[in-house]
């Protein structure tokens, strides 16, 4: 690909397929205070659902409870990285009984964090595994998070091989090798406004050696702002449809092909057809 790959931004705002914005954090501050101008100014773009992300006990209570109160929301239950020293068996108990919910469509995120350490390593590989092996008995989707752990998260995951239901390595900031290391064993592969960076080069040369059937797009909002909106300090999911503008461009298909298809893939990965 081109060293300097040129994005040029051209969405009218008349998608006729609904992105889906496969992880997002409706239950943040930043966007609960405004969560009705939010999803209004996300469907004025296109996007008609969204799956919002449990990252602790409180987080995962609230994220299922929005899930139960409005259309088009569905949830997720786990425990971060960051708060991986809060694991215990009430936790993992309490995730057992909010997974038989209806509209709780997977368990994370979860996985490690070597970047910031916020808990110690030895704790987050213990929330890591244990969610994992809840993940396996219950056959449910698993959403992982890794940052400056790719190695150390997959040897943990080749532990549950064969095991799992999906799993999607969400906001994937590593290598096309790295990216077909997960690809290799089945996962998904779930792209950010990250891919949009300027200095994000690699990340781009991995999403082109991801095929369209095992390809998702997200937010991870209200963070990394894709560009052109750089400059917006809250993301949000109506931004979406630029990273989903990018990815097609980059990959070189139409917009409204790459929305079907990660939309359809984000529908069998939380198991959503039915």
């Amino acid at each position: 690909m081109q060293k300097h790959f040129k994005y040029t931004v051209r969405f009218s705002g008349d998608l006729p397929v609904e992105l889906i914005d496969s992880h997002c954090h409706l239950t943040f501050d930043e966007l609960l205070d405004d969560l009705d101008g939010v999803l209004e100014r996300s469907r004025a773009n296109g996007i008609g659902a969204w799956i919002t992300i449990g990252t602790n006990q409180s987080q995962s209570r609230e994220a299922v409870a929005l899930a139960q109160r409005i259309d088009g929301i569905h949830a997720t239950v786990g425990l971060h990285p960051h708060d991986a020293k809060e694991w215990s068996a009430e936790l993992s108990t309490e995730l057992e009984q909010w997974v038989q919910l209806q509209k709780v469509v997977a368990l994370g995120e979860m996985g490690l964090d070597f970047y910031y350490d916020f808990s110690p390593r030895a704790q987050q590989i213990r929330a890591f595994t244990e969610q994992l092996a809840l993940a396996a008995r219950l056959n449910m989707p698993v959403v992982v998070h890794t940052r400056d752990a790719f190695d150390e998260t997959l040897a943990i995951l080749e532990d549950f091989d064969g095991q799992l239901n999906h799993v999607v390595l969400h906001c994937f900031t590593g290598t096309a090798k790295q990216a077909r290391a997960g690809l290799d064993r089945g996962y998904f592969i779930s792209f950010s406004g990250v891919v949009t960076f300027k200095n994000a080069q690699s990340v781009r040369e991995a999403a082109l050696c991801v095929p369209m059937d095992r390809l998702m797009i997200e937010t991870d909002c209200p963070y990394l702002s894709p560009a052109p909106m750089r400059k917006q300090k809250v993301n949000e999911p109506a931004l979406l449809i630029h990273t989903a503008q990018f990815l097609s461009q980059l990959k070189q298909v139409h917009l409204e092909d790459l929305a079907r298809q990660t939309s359809l893939n984000t529908q069998r990965f939380y198991d959503l057809l039915a």
